[in-house]
């Protein structure tokens, strides 16, 4: 008899992450949201990306092929310079924070990345590139608070900064009742930033 043990599956996306003083920026501004709207689910300030590629549930044993298209990559692509600025929210239940900065290399880098996991026969759900940080959602029927978050911040205006890193992510998404956590796979240095 065949074992029906399902093959070992991890979710995946690649991102970029602010570097900790952005964040902290960022984190700073939300302070009064965070003592008046206690029962949003916050994001952890560590877990902050902003996400290129969401490649959702892979088998564990494909993962290793992203590593040489993507260490690739990220030496060859130039660094991009963003910054976090406004909010908004997505279907009055996400609040996020927006990103400025040099948003064509943002794009080109998210294509770029895209095309390289296509290259290693590697499905998902190609949905276009909306550059955001999420930072909380609301609790079903409580609508009003993301938009209140998002009025109280939509002036933010954080500091340019390089981002530095290719970093590819696994999370416990569906695995737990608890907060989804994230975890570096690998991260790259992007080109002309240090490793």
């Amino acid at each position: 008899m065949k074992d029906q043990t399902p093959p070992s599956t991890v979710r995946v996306f690649i991102a970029l992450a602010p570097p900790d003083q952005a964040k902290e920026e960022l984190a700073a501004a939300l302070g009064p949201a965070y003592a008046s709207y206690p029962a949003m689910r916050w994001n952890r300030i560590e877990d902050w990306h902003i996400t290129l590629a969401f490649l959702g549930e892979l088998p564990a044993d494909t993962v290793p092929l992203l590593r040489p298209p993507l260490a690739e990559l990220a030496a060859k692509r130039p660094s991009p310079s963003l910054a976090l600025r406004g909010s908004g929210t997505f279907d009055d239940r996400v609040l996020w924070s927006g990103i400025d900065g040099d948003l064509t290399e943002l794009h080109e880098l998210a294509a770029d990345v895209r095309s390289a996991v296509r290259s290693r026969g590697i499905a998902f759900e190609e949905r276009p590139l909306r550059p955001h940080l999420t930072l909380a959602r609301t609790r079903r029927g409580d609508h009003a608070s993301a938009a209140e978050v998002a009025r109280g911040i939509a002036r933010f205006a954080g500091r340019r900064w390089p981002a530095e890193r290719l970093h590819l992510v696994g999370s416990n998404a569906g695995r737990s009742s608890g907060p989804i956590h994230y975890r570096d796979i690998e991260a790259w240095p992007l080109g002309g930033t240090e490793g």
